[in-house]
């Protein structure tokens, strides 16, 4: 494992440890999980963030950062062709707005061939230039506002070029808990292996990480000095430091950036993947391997991060640990939305022996996780709850927006409300979850109902009519998602999408 300067001398940091009788480390192998069958020790294809199998010289640049993980790569430019820039094209969100130069993705389309030639001279002359970001803002839930920058159109089909040919190395190092912005991996993978993980593990206390405004905080050099581990082709190097000086156009203003990584880009999410593998994840494997005496387990998505620990004295030791590591690096950790809290298989007995109420609760990825009693058996599982704060954005949304399509056809209203239901369904509808889902799809029923009998006073609207139009447009509740263990089982062995 290649290590920065000012870690050659940490002692925390140590090689990964293999599991005995075997050759290779499974990625999984420190989670708990079982090896692959079968053919696990052949390299598959590379596999893009839109599942298009890459090229098979991106094959052969991730068998070799398989087989070498110390090995920088000193010629990988070469790889962005016009084909994988043609192929980045199409990977793109077609209704996307546009850049500070206006063009579309309908309009780059109608000369593709001549402007990526015309693109691919330009790169490999070194005569690409960076445009800046469109600046907009967007509402967060506790009522601040997120920036996010708008990349021009072909500084997104470079972007994706490049996180492309990235991929092909880092995902051979990227850990196994690591789950957010990678090929095959989805939010409801690190849910199973949260869910696993606090069924399976002795834990007794979990620590919920939040990195304060973790994109607009990274460190430009930091970052650098983390891909030349394995990068030592500069003008990749050169082209990525374009992207993170270039900064935004506000207006007539143009401000560069000094520090941090555009929210929206294309390319944000790996790079923000890298920087926290060598700042977090190598780090904190490091720490459970050489001080945990307990179990302790971990689950990532981009910056959020949960960690369970079996003696809450490891925890607290851990988290005055893990801040001062980030700290280093220039992150922060939110004072507020960071704790510690006792949670487990045994947290209720420990709470009603102490005369606490019901054990604390945490979220994750828009789910609140609880300790619950199975109503069926008496054992311990964890619930799974639409957390209220995310319930209560996507209903006053709802309800704004109905309020302005009063006067719009029943049926166009129907249909909308069917896919924005639909879309929340497909994400909510996991096992325990039922009675929140049927709670919102009634709410939604209500201010439906409500807005029908507005558009006249002398509504005619009965509830027993409505009730006939609401069975033909809104969707039926069912659970979508199978259990986590078994979902978790199935994708971690045999069939594994996943490595």
């Amino acid at each position: 494992m290649t290590m920065y300067a000012s870690e050659k001398s940490d002692p925390t940091i140590v090689p990964k440890k293999l599991p005995n009788k075997e050759v290779k480390a499974s990625a999984e192998a420190m989670e708990g999980r079982v090896g692959l069958k079968g053919n696990s020790h052949q390299t598959a294809a590379v596999w893009t963030q839109s599942q298009v199998a890459a090229s098979p010289g991106l094959m052969a640049v991730r068998q070799l950062a398989q087989r070498d993980k110390s090995l920088r790569f000193t010629a990988l430019f070469h790889h962005v062709s016009i084909d994988l820039l043609r192929q980045s094209y199409r990977a793109l969100n077609r209704a996307a707005s546009p850049g500070v130069d206006g063009i579309t993705w309908r309009d780059y389309g109608e000369e593709l061939e001549t402007r990526l030639r015309c693109l691919h001279v330009r790169l490999h002359a070194g005569r690409y230039r960076a445009k800046p970001a469109r600046r907009i803002e967007i509402p967060k839930p506790d009522g601040r506002r997120r920036p996010l920058s708008i990349q021009c159109l072909e500084d997104k089909i470079v972007q994706q070029a490049l996180v492309y040919v990235l991929n092909a190395i880092y995902e051979t190092d990227f850990k196994g808990f690591s789950y957010g912005f990678r090929p095959g991996r989805s939010q409801h993978d690190a849910l199973d292996a949260l869910q696993v993980a606090l069924y399976r593990r002795k834990v007794n206390w979990v620590l919920e990480v939040d990195i304060r405004e973790f994109f607009d905080s990274m460190s430009h050099e930091w970052l650098m000095r983390f891909l030349a581990h394995r990068i030592a082709d500069k003008r990749l190097l050169r082209v990525i430091r374009k992207w993170l000086k270039v900064g935004v156009q506000e207006e007539d203003k143009r401000t560069r950036s000094s520090k941090g990584s555009a929210q929206g880009s294309v390319i944000s999410p790996l790079l923000a993947n890298i920087y926290l593998h060598y700042v977090h994840d190598l780090w904190i494997e490091s720490w459970r391997n050489r001080r945990a005496k307990g179990d302790v387990i971990v689950v990532r998505y981009a910056d959020d991060v949960v960690i369970g620990f079996q003696s809450e004295s490891e925890g607290k030791a851990f988290l005055e640990d893990l801040r001062q590591r980030l700290n280093k690096f220039g992150l922060e950790l939110h004072p507020e939305k960071t704790r510690l809290i006792r949670f487990g298989r045994y947290a209720i007995e420990q709470c009603k022996r102490k005369g606490e109420r019901k054990p604390e609760v945490f979220e994750f990825l828009g789910f609140t996780h609880c300790c619950t009693v199975s109503y069926k058996t008496g054992w311990f599982t964890v619930s799974r709850m639409t957390s209220k704060r995310r319930m209560r954005i996507q209903l006053r949304e709802i309800k704004e927006s109905l309020r302005r399509r009063k006067h719009r056809s029943i049926a166009e209203t129907g249909e909308w409300l069917r896919r924005v239901l639909q879309g929340h369904l497909n994400y909510y509808a996991v096992p325990g979850n039922g009675r929140n889902l049927s709670s919102l799809v009634y709410q939604v029923s209500r201010y439906w109902l409500r807005m029908l009998r507005r558009r006249s006073q002398r509504h005619c609207m009965t509830w027993e009519r409505f009730a006939a139009i609401r069975d033909s447009y809104l969707p039926t509740v069912r659970i979508l998602h199978p259990q986590p263990l078994h979902r978790f089982d199935a994708k971690t062995q045999e069939r594994s999408p996943v490595r």
